[in-house]
């Protein structure tokens, strides 16, 4: 069987992809989505073109292809190889009857929410036009037929989502072949990190993170720092990379701040989660049971935020709307109304039932087999 290493070395050298990840970590909101879709564009083209290349030669029996490596499945097409579609951020299954994932609408089946999510599509669709036509001018050269739209992309072997059902909206129109089989994380992939726990104080243990890329807003984190003190509880910090915590000056309430913090090993000890409402994040604080506070700031933030707030595990509060005040009651409420840890701890038991990486192994193994459609049986 080939395996495909490595692609669009020279277009895309080592450390092209910090530089632009710094420039995205430092938006938020419509700036952030725009230049997401910038990258997605450069994203397609090295796919569609040097990307087709190496998988050619490495003579590849089986693609995995993520939800959002546009342009991946007509590589797929083209040359014959059967794929299967995984999702790493929020699914992006479209239904019209649900909102789209970067607004952080709330669920709802009444008319106007119906129509609400109608014209958001048009928004949506009139941000991501430059996508569509990349991938489509590409497929001409290709003599493959245009999509019309982002489902077209999505496998039809079989679909795996790393969300339990559980976290999603009510779906009514998702194919046979789509699997929810929750979370992939496990300690066994992360790198040893090391963290000071001889200064934990016993006290409610709150964990703050605003992820890897989207983390250079250091204002977010001495907004938190102030909203937390003087709870009772000990507040750490994980700056993601984004800064060293020694050049930084010091945050009200004197919490543990680290550069990187052992994520896992600290949820388990959690009694809250301060996050961005990057699907990473709140899946593994929903693995622990671990409820949260949600500060979307862009891309599919907004769409995870907004199940947080349907499944009552967190409350939520864009980023633009943050203040101390704000942020320091959504804190109390959480942690004092055990309705929120009560759901994340049905989540917890939703998600060690949903079959997790074995089941995802099981349906890559099912399709390389036999070549047919995976389809679910619950």
């Amino acid at each position: 069987m080939g395996v495909v290493t490595a692609y669009a070395e020279k277009s895309n050298p080592l450390g092209f992809n910090p530089t632009r990840l710094v420039k995205l970590g430092e938006l938020s909101g419509s700036a952030a989505l725009k230049y997401s879709i910038e990258l997605f564009q450069q994203n397609i083209i090295a796919v569609m073109t040097e990307g087709l290349e190496v998988v050619r030669d490495a003579k590849v029996d089986l693609l995995l292809i993520d939800q959002a490596s546009f342009g991946a499945s007509s590589v797929a097409e083209y040359l014959g190889i059967p794929y299967i579609t995984i999702t790493s951020a929020l699914m992006t299954n479209r239904e019209e009857a649900l909102p789209p994932l970067s607004f952080g609408w709330n669920y709802s089946t009444a008319p106007w929410a119906k129509l609400r999510n109608k014209l958001g599509y048009k928004l949506l669709d009139r941000l991501v036009k430059p996508l569509l036509e990349t991938i489509n001018s590409h497929r001409q050269s290709l003599n493959l037929p245009p999509f019309s739209q982002s489902n077209n992309a999505n496998s039809k072997l079989a679909q795996i989502c790393r969300q339990p059902g559980e976290f999603e909206f009510l779906r009514q129109e998702l194919p046979d072949c789509f699997h929810f089989v929750g979370s992939f994380h496990s300690n066994l992939s992360r790198a040893n990190v090391d963290f000071p726990y001889e200064k934990l104080n016993g006290k409610p243990l709150i964990y703050a993170s605003m992820g890897t890329i989207q983390n250079r807003l250091l204002s977010i984190f001495n907004q938190i720092a102030e909203a937390c003190q003087d709870l009772g509880a000990q507040l750490i910090i994980s700056l993601g990379g984004s800064a060293d915590p020694n050049n930084l000056p010091a945050f009200a309430g004197d919490p543990i701040v680290v550069k990187y913090a052992p994520q896992l090993d600290l949820l388990q000890k959690a009694q809250l989660t301060i996050t961005h409402a990057g699907l990473n994040t709140a899946l593994e604080s929903l693995s622990c049971g671990v409820p949260m506070v949600a500060i979307p700031i862009a891309n599919d933030q907004p769409g995870v935020g907004a199940r947080i707030a349907w499944t009552e595990t967190g409350v939520v509060i864009p980023v633009k709307k943050a203040t101390v005040p704000k942020l320091r009651k959504a804190v109390q409420t959480v942690l004092t109304r055990s309705k929120y840890r009560d759901n994340a701890q049905k989540m917890q038991a939703a998600m060690q039932k949903s079959g997790g990486v074995k089941l995802a192994a099981d349906i890559v193994e099912q399709v390389l087999n036999t070549g047919k459609p995976v389809l679910r049986t619950r």
